[in-house]
C-alpha cells in the first residue's frame, strides 16, 4: 500500500465510509449533570437507610410501565436517570435496619465508589495483563491470609457461594476421576453433607453429572451439626457397598439456623478416610475476622476448598462471592485450556498466564473485586469482624427477647446471627405474623421449616441493626398476633 493510501476512518484518500455518530453522549456536561444528580439521590438514600417500610411492593403504574414493548428510539439520558431514581426506593429492603429475612448483606457506600470506577473502566477480568487483575489478585491474597491457607493456594471472584461450590466441587471431583474428556462413566462417586447444608450443593452434585441422589444427607445432633458418628456409618455403608466416596462438605454457618459444623473433626474424618474436605461457609466462613466466632471455624484453615460470599456478612454489594482452593494445581488442571484466540504471549496485553479462566467457567468477568478491595481497604478487616460480633450479640438479646414471650417458642440454640421462633398456636398463627411484618413494612423475618414446624427466622447479618430495632422486631410481633387473633 502506498504511503498515501487512504484508510476508512482515518481522512486519506481511497475508500470513504460515512462517519457516523458513536453511542456516547452528545453533551457530557449535560450527562455529567445528570449522572451527579443521580449520584446526590443515590447517596441521599443509602444515609437515609434507616427511615420508611423496610420493604415496599412496586407500584402498579411502575410495573406497567416496566411491561412497555421493546424502544427503537431511545429516549435519551435523561429519561433514564429519572426513571432510575424513581427505582430507588423500591429494592428488596435489605439496606434497612429492620431487614432479617434470609441471608442478605446490607451494602456499604464503599461499593458504590468502586462500581462508579468499574463500570468507566468497563474491564472483562477473564484475563490479559491489566489493572484490574493486580486487584483481584490483591483479593485472592488478603483472602488466602484471612482463611490461614498457604501461600500457593488458589482463588477465584465469583458470582456467589452456588458458583463458588461448582468449581469447587470440579475440582475435587477432577482430582479423583478423569472427567474432562471422558465424563463421569461407571464411577460411583458419592459425597456427604448434613441435612442443614445448603441446596446449592446438591444442585453442584447435579449440575457436574454426579447426580444429586449421590450426596449422602447426613443426619444432624441437636445442636444442628453434623453428627460424626453417623457419617462414620454411611461413609462404611458406601464402601461395602462398591461406591467411592470422594467429598465430605462441612457447614460454617447454616442457612436454616447459623449451625457451624465441627470443622476439626471433620478436617480428621476426610484426611483419614481420603476424602476431599469442601467448607460452605456462605456467610459464616467471614467470622474468622471475630473475636466472638472465630474459635468455631477451627479447622477451615485445613480445607481442600471454601465457598463463601463477601456480599453477605462483609456487606459488599451484590454480587461478590469467593472460590478458595488449597491445591492451585489442581485447581488449574480443573478448567485450564486455551484455543488459539486467546494464547499468551511472554509480554504485551496477553501477558500474565494463567488468567482467571483458567480456573472458573467464566471468561467474560466483571470486575466484581474491585468492591471487595474497596470495602476492606476502605474499612479494615478490625471494623467488619466487630460489625460481625455486634451481630451475635444482637442475636443472643434477641432470643432472650423472645424467651420471655408466653406465646413464643424458640426452636433452635443460638449459634451466631440467626434466631428461630414460632407461635404457640402452630404454623398457620407463626407464617402469619411473618407475612403481616412483611407487609406493614416494619420488618423483614423470612419463613423456614425447622423439626416439622413453621418458624420465624430472624437473621442478622446487618451492620446498620440497632439495639432498639430488636425490640421493635418483637413488639411488632406481638402486636400482630393480638391484631390478627385477638377476636
Amino acid at each position: 500500500m502506498g504511503a498515501d493510501a487512504g484508510v476508512a476512518g482515518y481522512g486519506g484518500g481511497g475508500i470513504v465510509v460515512e462517519d457516523k455518530r458513536n453511542l456516547d453522549p452528545e453533551d457530557w456536561q449535560d450527562f455529567a449533570s445528570e449522572a451527579h444528580a443521580l449520584l446526590d439521590q443515590a447517596i441521599a438514600r443509602m444515609a437515609a437507610a434507616g427511615e420508611g417500610p423496610v420493604w415496599r411492593p412496586l407500584p402498579a403504574e411502575m410495573q406497567a410501565g416496566l411491561q412497555a414493548g421493546l424502544p427503537t428510539r431511545g429516549a435519551g439520558q435523561a429519561a433514564v436517570a429519572e426513571q432510575l431514581a424513581a427505582l430507588l426506593p423500591y429494592g428488596v429492603g435489605n439496606t434497612h435496619p429492620r431487614f432479617f429475612g434470609w441471608v442478605h448483606g446490607s451494602g456499604g457506600a464503599a461499593s458504590l465508589l468502586a462500581e462508579i470506577a468499574a463500570a468507566a473502566m468497563n474491564a472483562n477480568l477473564g484475563g490479559r495483563d491489566h489493572g484490574a487483575i493486580y486487584v483481584e489478585k490483591q483479593v485472592v491474597a488478603w483472602v488466602r491470609q484471612m482463611l490461614g491457607f498457604p501461600e500457593g493456594a488458589s482463588g477465584l471472584v465469583v458470582s456467589g457461594t452456588s458458583m463458588a461450590t461448582i468449581v469447587a466441587l470440579k475440582v475435587a471431583r477432577d482430582a479423583r476421576i478423569a472427567a474432562r474428556a471422558a465424563g463421569v462413566g461407571a464411577h460411583r462417586l458419592v459425597g456427604y453433607a448434613s441435612t442443614e447444608a445448603h441446596n446449592c450443593v446438591a444442585r453442584a452434585f447435579d449440575m457436574l453429572g454426579l447426580g444429586a441422589d449421590a450426596l449422602r444427607a447426613v443426619p444432624v445432633n441437636a445442636a444442628f451439626e453434623m453428627d460424626l458418628g453417623a457419617l462414620g456409618e454411611m461413609v462404611a455403608t458406601d464402601r461395602a457397598a462398591g461406591r467411592e466416596p470422594f467429598l465430605l462438605v462441612g457447614t460454617a454457618g447454616s442457612v436454616n439456623v447459623g449451625a457451624f459444623d465441627d470443622l476439626a473433626a471433620l478436617a480428621d474424618i476426610a484426611a483419614a478416610e481420603g476424602l476431599w474436605l469442601h467448607v460452605d461457609g456462605a456467610f459464616g466462613a467471614a467470622g474468622v475476622l471475630s473475636e466472638v466466632l472465630r474459635p468455631r471455624l477451627k479447622g477451615i484453615e485445613r480445607a481442600d476448598s471454601v465457598a463463601f460470599d463477601f456480599h453477605k456478612w462483609l456487606h459488599v454489594n451484590y454480587d461478590a462471592g469467593f472460590v478458595l482452593l488449597r491445591d492451585a494445581a489442581l485447581h488449574l488442571a480443573a478448567f485450564e485450556g486455551a484455543p488459539d484466540y486467546l494464547a499468551s504471549c511472554e509480554r504485551g496485553l496477553a501477558a500474565g498466564r494463567p488468567w482467571p479462566v483458567d480456573y472458573g467457567p467464566e471468561l467474560s468477568r466483571g470486575f466484581r473485586a474491585l468492591k471487595i478491595w474497596a470495602q476492606i481497604t476502605a474499612l479494615g478487616t478490625g471494623a467488619l469482624g466487630a460489625a460481625i460480633s455486634r451481630n451475635c450479640a444482637q442475636a443472643l438479646a434477641l432470643a432472650e427477647m423472645v424467651d420471655a414471650e408466653p406465646s413464643l417458642e424458640r426452636l433452635a440454640p443460638v449459634a451466631s446471627s440467626v434466631v428461630v421462633f414460632a407461635h404457640v398456636d402452630g404454623d398457620a398463627v407463626t407464617e402469619d405474623i411473618v407475612l403481616r411484618l412483611q407487609e406493614s413494612g416494619l420488618a423483614v423475618p423470612s419463613l423456614t421449616t425447622v423439626n416439622g414446624r413453621r418458624a420465624v427466622r430472624v437473621n442478622i447479618t446487618n451492620h446498620r441493626t440497632r439495639d432498639a430495632d430488636l425490640r421493635v422486631l418483637v413488639d411488632g410481633v406481638t402486636a400482630a398476633i393480638k391484631r390478627g387473633f385477638s377476636g
